[in-house]
């Protein structure tokens, strides 16, 4: 639990480095609430939800998610792009890679694997290596 709310406590701390299992720990706690918050918008009859069945179609059905869910989404903006960046800048890339994900298909992937590999052994030129004993930076939040 401590790793899924470790970017909450960093949350608008663009520098420094964040090692994988905090990039995916974060993202599962967000997909967790996010379901959590979609199940109760539409319990409480917000959102908008279609059954349109076609032969093309993949989903279904579609839900957009209500106040609750935009709220969710909203608050949690600014530390889904710092744990991003912090992610970035552990495999020594610039946090400006972020924006490959706005190239249609390729740049999900790309980010994708970005956010997969290893981070940099040692420093780099962001910070020094979060899973060096010394580097380890949950101790400065607790």
């Amino acid at each position: 639990m401590e790793w899924m709310i470790l970017p909450l406590k960093r949350y608008a701390q663009f520098s420094g480095r964040a090692r994988r299992k905090e990039y995916w720990m974060y993202v599962l706690f967000l997909t967790i609430v996010a379901v959590i918050a979609a199940i109760v918008d539409t319990a409480l009859g917000f959102g908008q939800t279609t059954a349109n069945v076609t032969a093309s179609s993949a989903f279904y059905g579609w839900h957009s998610n209500g106040p609750i869910g935009a709220i969710w989404l909203v608050a949690n903006l600014v530390p889904m792009l710092a744990v991003g960046i912090r992610r970035l800048h552990d495999i020594d890339k610039s946090g400006w890679w972020l924006l490959i994900s706005f190239v249609p298909l390729v740049g999900g992937i790309v980010l994708l694997v970005f956010t997969c590999l290893e981070g940099t052994r040692g420093p780099n030129r962001f910070g020094p290596d979060p899973l060096s004993p010394t580097g380890d930076l949950r101790e400065t939040f607790r």
